[in-house]
């Protein structure tokens, strides 16, 4: 393979990107070409203050083959080579390959990154799925140049697995549960007069991307984060996936007033839930609950194999059903002695 070091982002190559990840095992919304351009340009919704560019491509008789979307980090001593959309916004990560193409690929990326960039000392990629053949390959690779490989899980990812129809879904979870899922949309809907939508105008994205944050805002734990750069990165992503028809932007009303939110990707038959949030006003309806079951009943009408949570551990969680994976860290040191 032939490999390129580029240190700006690369926007000439969206279409093969995304033609690679296709192909790639860990087809996630986080590693498409609009996502982590969008990332770049906001700095991770202002998490880094500074970013190296340093995206290796591989190309084997001219195809591209595989991608590593990496930045250096200098505020470490040594630097270290991260994965672009690291750490806190972007759930899952990873290396763009084929199956067939993964292992010679990071056979040759290993020695390139050592001789191509200058001064790093640590290759540490956050956010990878435990079941990525990723992490085989790289423990492979590191092991054979004698530099030293650490994985480790750093935080649950639990997913929810559809059946067919809402009825075996709700009789596939808690019994409890079921009655209190049930026992919740209907208080809701004796106490208000409950609609629940979809953003499908483009004129009113940007506006109903700003009512989705001004509700978040009600929550302590997300109004730290929701700075201006986030606002940039939040509706450059929901955007990009609109025009792509890959945006659920869910929101429920009561009355005519939004009560809760889900911003959501639907993509790869899988509805990828990245945030919520709820008007803490309507809290004793539960709007949030009433809502996601509303939002896993869709993707059950429409063919959807899983309902991914994204990461976190939340109780609510796995009270609708989901069971745990788990996101790892993964750290190879050229230098074992480091």
């Amino acid at each position: 393979m032939d490999y390129t070091l580029h240190t700006t982002f690369p926007q000439d190559l969206q279409g093969e990107w995304n033609a690679l990840l296709e192909e790639t095992p860990t087809h996630v919304p986080f590693l498409r070409h609009e996502y982590l351009a969008a990332w770049t340009q906001t700095r991770g919704g202002g998490e880094w203050q500074e970013l190296e560019i340093a995206v290796v491509t591989a190309r084997q008789d001219g195809r591209l083959a595989g991608i590593a979307p990496l930045f250096l980090d200098r505020s470490t001593t040594p630097p270290r080579l991260m994965l672009l959309g690291s750490i806190e916004i972007s759930d899952y990560l990873d290396l763009l390959a084929s199956p067939a193409d993964l292992q010679p690929f990071v056979d040759g990326l290993l020695p390139f990154l050592a001789s191509a960039i200058p001064g790093w000392g640590t290759l540490d990629l956050y956010n990878l799925l435990e079941d990525s053949p990723t992490l085989a390959a790289l423990e492979s690779a590191a092991r054979r140049m004698g530099w030293g490989y650490a994985a480790g899980q750093i935080s649950h990812a639990p997913t929810i697995h559809l059946p067919g129809d809402w009825e075996t879904y709700l009789a596939g979870i808690d019994k409890k549960q079921r009655h209190e899922i049930r026992r919740k949309v209907r208080n809701a809907e004796n106490r208000h007069q409950m609609e629940w939508y979809t953003v499908q105008d483009a004129a009113r994205l940007e506006e109903e991307v700003d009512a989705f944050i001004a509700m978040m805002r009600q929550d302590p734990r997300k109004a730290a984060f929701l700075n201006p750069a986030m606002r940039e990165h939040l509706q450059a992503t929901a955007r990009f996936a609109f025009e792509h028809g890959q945006l659920h932007l869910a929101f429920l009303t009561f009355e005519g007033h939004k009560a809760a939110a889900y911003f959501s990707f639907s993509e790869g038959g899988k509805l990828w839930v990245y945030n919520s949030a709820w008007e803490s006003a309507y809290a004793p309806c539960s709007p949030g609950w009433v809502l996601l079951a509303k939002v896993i009943q869709w993707a059950i009408d429409h063919n959807l194999r899983e309902v991914d949570m994204m990461r976190g551990n939340e109780d609510y969680k796995y009270k609708f059903g989901a069971v745990n994976r788990y996101v790892t860290r993964v750290v190879c040191l050229p230098n074992p002695q480091l």
